[in-house]
């Protein structure tokens, strides 16, 4: 074990693990409220409670179908995307043409009501959720132990991450995506359903919040307080990335992270606020966020 400005290597790479895997969570969430922001223009602060209901549609599966890990990847983020969907054909269709503040409003709204919800039916201590078999034990790096399933967390997010952003910045698929935010009557020319679009990209949005949750699950415990206490801090990634901005979203997702856990080593009582600090910073030289287009 050697020392680095007078720290173990352990304590230091540890936090740097930690940061990764925070970064990872921020990275999955902000792509999804950045895909919906930049397709739909909805500030979306349900994102959060889809986040949850993907942790507890893993932990349901479990419990009552014997439903494991890996198919609980596939089948929670369809689950929670079809919600999604019902949610956006029922509420947000109206108010695509109105302000922002009419969406964030009611997204705020239903993200209360799906928590309380859970709350009421599961009450508000954690549920367990163990990590699969396949992943458990840890590598020994010589500077670190890594627990495997973390690792496997760190690249899956990665390479869903980069994976969504190729499909939205170099496909026909994704250029449809953004040329119907741009001029939906002349995307609707060429014979594509635009609403169904939209409804779809919205779905894609929530399904990715529940993927996360999913990964989540085995590393913390499954509450109904998970998506709560994590939306803000994502809000804040989002609005540093620049809001719409998918790269943005990603990248600066998983730096906060890394930031945000180097802290934690050499600035402890900042480690709660730093982003906070960088958001306020970022506003003030550049409004339309680092990656963001200025109006």
């Amino acid at each position: 074990m050697f020392e680095l400005f007078g720290i173990p290597s352990t304590a230091l790479f540890g936090q740097l693990l930690v940061g990764l895997i925070n970064g990872s969570f921020y990275a999955l969430l902000s792509l999804g409220l950045a895909v919906i922001f930049g397709m739909l223009n909805i500030i979306n602060f349900a994102h959060g409670a889809q986040y949850m209901m993907g942790a507890f549609a893993a932990y349901l599966l479990l419990d009552y179908f014997d439903i494991g890990y890996w198919l609980a990847l596939v089948l929670a983020p369809i689950i929670v995307g079809a919600i999604g969907i019902a949610i956006e054909r029922l509420f947000l269709q109206w108010l695509y043409r109105l302000d922002h503040l009419y969406g964030l409003l009611l997204t705020f709204g239903l993200a209360l009501i799906i928590e309380g919800a859970f709350r009421q039916r599961f009450g508000s201590s954690g549920l367990p959720y163990g990590v699969p078999d396949y992943l458990r034990g840890v590598q020994n790096l010589g500077f670190m132990f890594l627990p495997n399933y973390r690792a496997w967390v760190i690249l899956f997010s990665v390479v869903v991450c980069f994976g969504a952003w190729l499909v939205i910045e170099r496909t026909k698929l994704g250029a449809y995506l953004r040329a119907a935010t741009e001029n939906p009557t002349l995307v609707r020319a060429f014979g594509i359903n635009v609403p169904r679009m939209i409804m779809l990209t919205y779905g894609f949005g929530a399904a990715l919040a529940a993927l996360a949750g999913v990964l989540a699950a085995p590393i913390y415990n499954v509450s109904p307080q998970m998506g709560s206490e994590l939306i803000i801090v994502v809000f804040a990634v989002v609005v540093i990335g620049g809001m719409g901005s998918i790269l943005g979203a990603i990248l600066t997702g998983f730096g906060l992270g890394i930031i945000e856990g180097l802290t934690k080593v050499f600035f402890p009582e900042a480690s709660n606020t730093v982003i906070f600090v960088i958001m306020a910073i970022v506003l003030v030289i550049r409004p339309a966020g680092l990656f963001g287009r200025g109006a």
